[in-house]
């Protein structure tokens, strides 16, 4: 199965501020931005969507024809706990020290670790072992999107946050190829 991953649009955060699964508002340009994907969209044709239920993948969704598209909580950006919309550079808890040595395991108070988020982007794929379909699209978070690099074997941890998709960004990869 052909997999289109669509990273959602620039949000209205300040630079610097773990928003993770907070369903924060989108940029003053959503609507330049969102034309933009759609347009890099036309003609291609998909058996099933997916997107995060967050307000920032459902409204690119919706604005690139797929209103309909299922909502699945696997697709949410990682849980960042009692750091949620606080900006690093202000977070007190000493527990962050262990987190920048180690964020693969290490979770904010009250989050998930990086592996934790793995595990849930890699069991919504398993999921989709099973359909009959050929082609599916996914409106979702760059933290999916660089599971998914990763499982396909795109990217390694190395390389990763250099390989971090752009707001609006469009990647594809097989099911088939991933490591599950």
């Amino acid at each position: 199965m052909k997999i289109t991953l669509v990273r959602h649009t620039s949000v209205d955060v300040l630079p610097g501020t773990c928003y993770g699964q907070s369903d924060v508002a989108l940029a003053p340009t959503f609507m330049t931005e969102a034309a933009k994907v759609a347009h890099n969209l036309e003609g291609l044709h998909f058996d099933m969507a997916f997107t995060s239920p967050l307000s920032r993948c459902t409204r690119l969704a919706e604005y690139c024809g797929y209103g309909n598209a299922l909502r699945d909580s696997r697709l949410m950006e990682m849980n960042f706990g009692e750091w949620e919309m606080m900006r690093y550079d202000e977070i007190t808890d000493p527990l962050i020290e262990e987190w920048y040595a180690d964020y693969v395991n290490v979770a904010p108070r009250g989050g998930e670790s990086f592996m934790d988020q793995h595990r849930r982007v890699a069991d919504f794929f398993r999921s989709l072992r099973g359909a009959r379909a050929r082609s599916a699209i996914i409106f979702t978070h760059g933290g999916v999107m660089a599971h998914a690099m990763l499982l396909s074997g795109e990217a390694s941890l190395e390389n990763l946050f250099s390989k971090q998709p752009r707001y609006g960004e469009i990647i594809e990869i097989e099911l088939s190829s991933l490591t599950l």
